[in-house]
């Protein structure tokens, strides 16, 4: 039975399937960015409906759990349903966490109280952190490994794409309980994907072998792996959270008086230097190989974070420059760790090992985000703060200089290569 199903995924592996699934992937991905965004839009609209008028210190501790709740439930999201597509199948469980999210999103527009609304947010991000996950390793599976690193870098940045279209989003329905019915197209996704999509055949072909004990995360044959992935995966994205959250707050500390222009102006540069680097990131890895690209990107956001922190105190068009060239690499990396990780794993363990690397830093900036105020005064400023929390780049820059190989791909993804380059 397994057997005549891959045979029939084989004759899938069309140029148009794969651009149907890809696109399946990448909207998916992006409706996620726009449900993680959607509740800091309408936050304050939604605070007033169901507590009425707070003061701004209460405001943002509001907002500091509901959004530390979000980030938990996309860490844990993400670890756990790596370990339910490793069991049942990356079509399943693709499918499964995008009506997760789906769901939870509009249930919460439709709660009466705190306690519900904060629940949902936990599990919409639960299917959030799943739904990227697969969708990063299902790509990695059964995409050629000529052209795999260009699509997954294309497919990274999905996710900011999505926060932006939050914006269009409150415009298109200003009233909040309204913006939430926004989760009805994940589920239509979700339908879509059932019928469309074939289950990946590097998973079916290793379920045909029988278990073994590598398939434990932390067994010997995996825990240096698990280890290095964390380590790179994390450090950049603890360091890229500090920046987004505190930059338009450093940019007005440099100003006297209030500086809006300033603010959006660093956010523009940085979120357009972040998609054109996460865009451009499998033709980086296609010029100097995975090792020399994530070099590349931590040597520089490193001496970046430095220079932009340390070296100005007033606001000019060199910081500008400097936030779009950081952004840029940043965007990069996420497109090249992207690519990296789930290759270091093989089929059995993939998927609940990458959502391991990809959140386990996570759960480290969802507990920061609860203490942004007390984070912000022991450092010493936002400056500082935002310095400090960069120097996690020069860790990931050791790990990637001293640790790090370049790694050819495992027998498995090179066979699925071949039988996709020849259909």
């Amino acid at each position: 039975m397994m057997t005549m199903e891959l045979e029939n995924v084989r004759t899938q592996k069309t140029a148009a399937y794969l651009a149907a699934v890809f696109t399946l992937c990448f909207v998916s991905s992006a409706l996620g960015g726009s449900v993680s965004t959607l509740m800091s839009v309408y936050l304050p609209a939604v605070v007033k409906d169901l507590q009425g008028d707070v003061a701004p210190g209460q405001l943002n501790t509001i907002s500091g759990f509901i959004n530390a709740m979000f980030i938990f439930g996309w860490a844990i999201g993400g670890f756990s349903w790596g370990m339910v597509s490793d069991k049942i199948g990356r079509k399943k469980a693709l499918v499964y966490s995008i009506a997760c999210y789906g769901t939870f999103t509009i249930l919460t527009g439709l709660m009466p109280q705190w306690e519900g609304l904060v629940a949902c947010r936990f599990f919409s991000g639960f299917g959030v952190g799943g739904e990227m996950v697969i969708a990063m390793t299902y790509i990695s599976e059964i995409w050629s490994k000529k052209s795999k690193p260009v699509y997954i870098g294309i497919l990274s940045i999905a996710f900011p794409i999505g926060i932006f279209a939050a914006g269009a989003i409150i415009r298109i329905a200003p009233e909040w309980r309204q913006g939430f019915f926004i989760g009805a197209v994940p589920l239509a996704m979700g339908i879509i994907a059932l019928f469309v999509m074939k289950e990946s055949e590097q998973w079916l072909s290793h379920k045909q072998k029988p278990a073994d004990s590598s398939n434990a995360l932390f067994s010997p044959a995996n825990r240096k792996e698990v280890i290095v992935g964390s380590l790179l995966f994390g450090t950049m994205l603890i360091g890229l959270w500090a920046i987004f959250s505190w930059l338009p707050t450093w940019i007005q500390s440099l100003i006297a008086t209030d500086a809006p222009k300033e603010r959006g102006m660093s956010m523009m540069f940085l979120g357009m230097g972040g998609l054109t680097g996460g865009f451009f990131s499998g033709w980086l890895v296609k010029l100097l190989g995975l090792r020399k690209s994530m070099l590349l990107c931590f040597t520089v956001c490193t001496v970046l974070s430095f220079v932009l922190f340390k070296t100005n105190s007033t606001i000019s068009g060199a910081v500008y420059i400097e936030i779009a060239v950081m952004a840029l690499f940043f965007g990069a990396s996420q497109g090249v760790l992207s690519a990296y990780i789930p290759q270091l794993f093989h089929t059995g363990i993939r998927a609940t090992a990458t959502g391991f690397c990809f959140n386990v830093g996570r759960l480290f900036t969802a507990t920061a985000v609860l203490f942004i105020g007390v984070l912000v005064s022991a450092l010493g400023g936002y400056g500082n703060a935002i310095f400090d929390f960069s120097l996690v780049f020069v860790l990931g820059l050791i790990v990637t200089l001293f640790v790090v190989k370049d790694k050819k791909e495992s027998p498995a993804v090179s066979e699925v290569s071949v039988l996709v380059d020849n259909n």
